[in-house]
């Protein structure tokens, strides 16, 4: 809606996991490396780990992207809710088996099959769980069998398990310790810091949306950093929603008020080390937006702020969405 505005190509903020679009952190680098390492080396079980929206399926389909390019077989379950029949089920038809034998002796002969089928032929299988920190137990002990798989030096299957930090607490519970033993690579992703929060909003302007300008002021950044933790997907979805009031504004600087408006609309939390949360009525709109400076040399100069009389008149204010359709209309 906003991107001819901004000019912008494409949206730089969407909310769907982009692997073109993924910023890899430190953090976010080692993880796909060993990622990558541990199928290419046959290592068998891995486990990914890190709080939500920290770009973990992201991640998933960047690597699958990679595992692919390097002639693997994979098998993709995004629902990890399921039975251990229904898991073993989902799991031949993603490699590709349509018809399943009735009884679960010949399901997993077929399965073993398949595997050596594909060792033999250089490929390697590779199993990715995303919010593994779902799985039940049964299914757990299911995917911990199914690393009994293997050759006198080879595991024959490649497991990722990707989940909130709450999958951590499940493997360190006594019954899943043969589970945990097995585990060969543990890795973990965290939400950005202050400066790569910074770097994130260049990178996604500039590359995802290919422009140079980028319309957050400092101020409005800071607010970002604080009422998203960090994370990439708030991160996304205020900016997102900060574009579209911007439009609705006919303003081309996004600034504190607009941060400020947003957060509250998504009812969104500060992080902590923030007890001091801002009212609305302690930010006004700028009567005229400055001219962006042109980046990365440097973003939007901080905007001037006029008058509070939005946040005093007696009549409620409208949702920003009402303000954007109201636009449309006119």
């Amino acid at each position: 809606m906003y991107e001819t505005f901004f000019g912008l190509t494409r949206n730089p903020f969407t909310m769907t996991p982009d692997p073109s679009a993924l910023f890899l952190t430190v953090a976010h680098r080692e993880a796909l490396a060993g990622l990558s390492y541990a199928i290419m080396q046959r290592k068998g079980f891995v486990l990914l780990v890190g709080e939500a929206g920290t770009g973990k399926t992201t991640l998933l389909r960047r690597l699958l992207e990679v595992a692919r390019e390097a002639n693997a077989q994979t098998c993709v379950v995004l629902n990890p809710t399921l039975t251990p029949a229904e898991f073993l089920e989902l799991l031949l038809y993603n490699f590709g088996i349509k018809e399943f034998p009735v009884s679960k002796a010949r399901r997993l002969i077929l399965l073993e099959e398949l595997l050596v089928s594909a060792h033999l032929a250089g490929k390697a299988p590779v199993l990715v769980i995303d919010e593994a920190h779902k799985l039940s137990f049964d299914v757990l002990e299911e995917i911990r069998l199914l690393t009994n798989f293997e050759t006198k030096d080879q595991k024959l299957l490649q497991i990722v398990l990707a989940g909130q930090p709450e999958l951590n607490e499940i493997f360190n519970r006594p019954e899943l310790w043969q589970l945990k033993q097995r585990v060969a690579i543990r890795l973990r992703i965290d939400a950005l810091t202050r400066k790569q929060v910074d770097d994130y909003l260049v990178y996604r302007w500039v590359k995802i949306g290919g422009a140079q300008l980028l319309p957050f002021t400092d101020d409005a950044i800071a607010l970002i950093v604080k009422w998203s933790r960090g994370i990439p997907r708030l991160i996304n979805s205020i900016c997102d929603n900060a574009l579209l009031l911007a439009f609705s504004n006919n303003t081309r600087v996004i600034g504190q008020w607009i941060i400020q408006e947003v957060v509250r609309d998504l009812d969104l939390k500060p992080g902590p080390g923030f007890e001091h949360t801002p009212k609305v009525a302690e930010i006004s709109e700028p009567k005229a937006p400055p001219v962006p400076v042109p980046m990365p040399e440097a973003k939007a100069r901080p905007v001037s702020f006029a008058t509070l009389d939005r946040y005093t008149r007696p009549e409620p204010k409208p949702f920003f969405l009402q303000r954007w359709t109201a636009r449309l209309r006119a």
